[in-house]
């Protein structure tokens, strides 16, 4: 790999929000270059996306899906980021993943020639399309191809981005020249050589994804470690909203880890039962399972503390076992090779960490509070979501401010405008190898503390005693930091401990209730 490259627009991130950046700023004849963590560029939050996308419903008006976000947020999402997604959102849906990329959406069975169109919590009607309960992986593998193919774009894998490179931090200029708070690209580490090199971008897009691998159960991939957040922080950026972190009501409980069972199979009349077969959602939400997931995760991890269970169950035996198989594909195949037939017996579930509905502040284009860095899909924080995500508003969020994002940054870029580039300085490299062991024990202390104390329920006392161990291991990583030979495994630890004390910190700030935030005191 090169002593370092420069190019015109730097993506860090493969999934939808950075796919989409990278496309139409190709299309306007900017240079990009694609980082990807993976050696396989599919594995991201976007591959693994089951339910759907938002498209339209034929007989509502865009108020109707502005209204749904809001009162999903609890008050906190931005009226202008839903005007903005209901208004872009189902048009670029029809002009990119469905006229040209040719994304195979499953069809109505009632006329072929409609789109099916179901339903999920906290909608008022009918209007995400999707594929069978894979509709991430078939945007995700459309959308990448077209991308990787495209001459103005280079994919570099296996590659892990260390930090935002900035002035103020790695320049060999004297530091008294004045320069505003500005991103020119980033340190970058080839997974396979051990080298670190830079990459000079004149704009940046981090569309590195979530958190969910900081918390002990989460749906997330193993590279969702607050990558995007920590870097952009240590490089002075505004983050806001930490502490909205979103629970998936509903994942496979099994000895392997956490698989996530759609919030479709709720919209298709599963329903959640305990040990006994009973229903239990009615007593917490006249909406009942299909009420929205930050009150079913707690109303699912309060019937657990009630029973001493560790766990309760989801249950759509009632449907006819071919419809399910038909409609549940993905889901049915894991499940059955954990040995459950969903179609004969309910599924166990749990919550699990799901999704960050905060994250670095962006406006309506994905510029941040730094010059020349802007971020897309869940690593930004829109205002969209407010409290607490609405349903299959994720991959709509990533299309539409991916979008935005990359056609504003190629703008500045094809009309001329000068980009200031310092010399930066060289990797200084250690050689004392890392012990895994401590990296692995590290791990599970950040993934036990932010389960235990700043999970689905929160109090002072949790919260401070979360902090008094965070802190800690965090001074405990950085002498481990700077010590060791850096590897991608490394550079994730000193993320998620930063990305851990981002959250708790954010919920010890915060007193009130709402949305993902719940505190008992």
């Amino acid at each position: 790999m090169q002593d370092s490259i420069q190019t015109d627009i730097l993506v860090i991130g493969s999934g939808l929000g950075g796919l989409a950046a990278a496309w139409v700023a190709a299309k306007r004849g900017c240079e990009v270059t694609l980082l990807t963590r993976a050696s396989n560029p599919e594995d991201s939050n976007t591959y693994r996306a089951q339910g759907g996308i938002i498209y339209r419903n034929l007989g509502e008006s865009p108020d109707q899906l502005i209204a749904d976000i809001l009162a999903a947020g609890a008050g906190l999402s931005s009226p202008e980021s839903a005007a903005l997604l209901s208004r872009e959102g189902p048009r670029l849906v029809k002009e990119i993943l469905i006229d040209e990329l040719r994304v195979p959406f499953d069809s109505s069975p009632k006329n072929p020639a409609e789109l099916d169109l179901t339903s999920e919590a906290g909608h008022s009607l009918p209007r995400i399309i999707h594929y069978k309960d894979q509709t991430g992986l078939a945007i995700e593998r459309a959308f990448f191809e077209r991308v990787r193919s495209h001459p103005k774009v280079k994919v570099v894998s296996s590659a892990t981005a260390v930090d935002l490179l900035t002035p103020s931090h790695h320049s060999v200029e004297p530091t008294d020249v004045y320069r505003p708070l500005t991103c020119v690209g980033a340190y970058v580490l080839d997974q396979k050589t051990g080298k670190i090199f830079p990459i000079l971008a004149k704009e940046t897009i981090l569309a590195t994804g979530g958190l969910g691998s900081v918390f002990l159960h989460t749906t997330n991939p193993p590279g969702a470690r607050g990558d995007g957040i920590a870097m952009a922080y240590r490089a002075g950026a505004r983050c806001t909203n930490m502490q909205y972190v979103q629970f998936h009501p509903t994942a496979l409980l099994a000895p392997d880890g956490c698989f996530l069972i759609s919030e479709t199979v709720r919209g298709e009349g599963g329903r959640l039962v305990d040990r006994h077969g009973k229903e239990f959602m009615q007593r917490f939400h006249p909406a009942g399972s299909l009420a929205t997931r930050d009150v079913v995760a707690r109303a699912i991890y309060q019937t657990m503390l009630e029973s001493g269970e560790s766990c309760v169950y989801l249950d759509i035996t009632h449907k006819p076992a071919e419809q399910l198989r038909e409609r549940f594909p993905g889901i049915y195949a894991v499940c059955f090779e954990r040995g459950i037939d969903l179609t004969r017996e309910p599924i166990p579930v749990v919550p699990a960490a799901h999704y960050s509905c905060g994250g670095i502040a962006t406006d309506d284009c994905g510029r941040t509070t730094v010059d020349r860095l802007r971020a897309v899909g869940e690593v930004a924080c829109t205002g969209l979501h407010g409290a607490n995500r609405l349903a299959s508003t994720s991959l709509l969020e990533c299309l539409v401010w991916g979008t935005r994002a990359g056609a504003q940054a190629s703008e500045r870029i094809t009309r001329g405008d000068s980009f200031y580039f310092p010399e930066i300085a060289g990797w200084r490299y250690e050689r004392e190898l890392a012990d895994p062991a401590l990296i692995s024990q590290d791990w599970l202390t950040i993934q036990h503390t932010m389960w235990n104390y700043v999970g689905l329920i929160r109090s002072e006392k949790r919260l401070n005693r979360a902090m008094r161990v965070l802190r800690e291991l965090d001074l405990e990583i950085a002498r481990f930091y700077e010590k060791c030979e850096i590897s991608d495994s490394i550079i994730g630890l000193r993320n998620g401990i930063l990305t851990a004390l981002l959250i708790l910190g954010a919920a010890e700030q915060s007193r009130e209730s709402r949305g993902c935030h719940y505190r008992i005191d």
